[in-house]
């Protein structure tokens, strides 16, 4: 078996350092945060806290298998690797759409955000209809190719940095002390006000899992890695805890249930001038994401069928422009259906649950490799087999979050990716086609 390559390109810690939180931020702190005070009060600081706390077992995981297995993919490679083609296709399914469930989240998100300045978007049918105009509009632009993806990258990075900076910064200076007691609500509900408001902020950390792929490119990984991870986690959970504290302190108990919470507190400081300024911020980011994502998740399904042969090969087909036109409209139809199936907070348990499914293959793959002598020796993770247990009991803590809804539908996912598998390799027989991913993908 072939031994994996070396790196060909390494990367600095200040450029992975800012690739990683443009990754993590979000619409999530734009949105959450008045409903995470409203479970969970003052202590929603403390959710967070315990979220990136429990995240950096699995991302500690990610990247042990990052520093090992370095070419693109991510889980579904490692989990090829580890566990064979079937389960290395059924992950690549999901991770074709965690994409599409992003990018319906973010369109939601999007929509979500102009509620209070048009209330006719409270309708269905309204919401339905602008929704489905914005993916339209997306899936049309990608049919000519990537020519706004790295304009809507950088503007959304931008956007939403200088939004979040803006609100700490000035906020700080307008914060009231007695807005912090008491540290949780009266409720009888604590647990599953926890519970749910946990799985809210697991939501807000969910683009950490391209991290240690940026990060396996750094010089000398086994050393860099861990750092340009821990760096960015604590550096996303400072900026996180900090605007939530703000809005705490500048709204108190008016934070309570806010849909745009932080475009609020804004607004009490300065008026509808400074609502305007970090509603544009906000639309600026959730609209350079959505973009972002709706190029880049046909292109991973496109990916997977071309050029690593786990998907049917019609999904690879591309046009003139190089755009992956048959995997466009299968995104955009998978898309329209969440779009028409559910809210923004529905969306979130989605993403939250096909992120699942990646975290807990990687972190098995990692036990599997610990000792492997085929593979580089990496970043080995320190404490034996103590970090990928951690990452097990936090995975499986979120499972207990989902809603049986969810799971089936996960469930029933998995069973149709498995008859297609069957079908798609009858026809590779017939047609004499192998199903193996290319040899610079095959380490072990």
């Amino acid at each position: 078996m072939q031994k994996q390559a070396q790196t060909q390109t390494e990367m600095r810690l200040p450029t992975v350092f800012f690739l990683g939180v443009n990754g993590i931020i979000g619409s999530g702190i734009f949105l959450l945060p008045g409903h995470l005070y409203q479970s969970m009060g003052v202590g929603s600081i403390l959710v967070m806290l315990a979220v990136a706390v429990s995240i950096l077992t699995i991302v500690l995981c990610y990247a042990n298998m990052a520093s090992k297995i370095t070419g693109n993919g991510a889980a579904w490679l490692y989990t090829y690797n580890a566990f064979g083609r079937f389960a290395g296709f059924e992950v690549g399914i999901f991770t074709w759409l965690l994409g599409i469930v992003t990018l319906a989240a973010e369109i939601s998100a999007f929509l979500t955000m102009l509620t209070p300045s048009f209330p006719a978007l409270k309708q269905q049918g309204m919401y339905l209809t602008v929704a489905l105009g914005l993916l339209f509009v997306l899936i049309a632009i990608n049919f000519f190719g990537p020519r706004l993806t790295t304009l809507a990258d950088n503007l959304s990075a931008g956007a939403k940095v200088a939004a979040l900076a803006l609100f700490i910064g000035i906020g700080v200076f307008f914060v009231h002390g007695a807005n912090f007691s008491p540290l949780f609500p009266a409720s009888n509900h604590l647990a599953n006000n926890f519970s749910a408001s946990y799985n809210q902020v697991f939501y807000m950390f969910s683009g950490f899992a391209f991290l240690p792929i940026t990060a396996a490119r750094m010089k000398n990984p086994a050393k860099n890695v861990p750092i340009a991870l821990i760096s960015v986690l604590v550096t996303c959970s400072l900026l996180y805890m900090a605007a939530q504290a703000v809005a705490i302190g500048v709204l108190g108990s008016h934070l309570a249930g806010q849909t745009v919470p932080i475009a609020t507190a804004f607004k009490q400081l300065f008026g509808q001038w400074g609502y305007d300024v970090m509603l544009v911020g906000m639309a600026a980011s959730i609209l350079g994401v959505a973009v972002s994502v709706s190029y880049s998740t046909p292109v991973v399904a496109s990916s997977l069928a071309s050029e690593h042969n786990l998907l049917p090969q019609l999904l690879g087909k591309t046009n003139r422009f190089g755009a992956p036109t048959v995997a466009l409209i299968f995104t955009g139809i998978l898309c329209a259906l969440l779009l028409m199936s559910g809210d923004y907070f529905f969306l979130i348990s989605c993403m939250v649950f096909t992120s699942f499914l990646q975290y807990v293959p990687t972190v098995l793959a990692s036990i599997k490799f610990r000792k492997d002598t085929r593979l580089p020796k990496g970043f080995d993770l320190p404490g034996g087999l103590t970090i990928p247990i951690l990452g097990l009991l936090t995975s499986a803590y979120l499972l207990t979050n989902f809603t049986w809804l969810i799971v089936g539908v996960g469930i029933l996912i998995f069973i149709l990716a498995a008859i297609w598998y069957r079908y798609d390799d009858l026809d590779r027989q017939k047609h004499q086609r192998k199903r193996d991913v290319a040899d610079k993908d095959h380490w072990v």
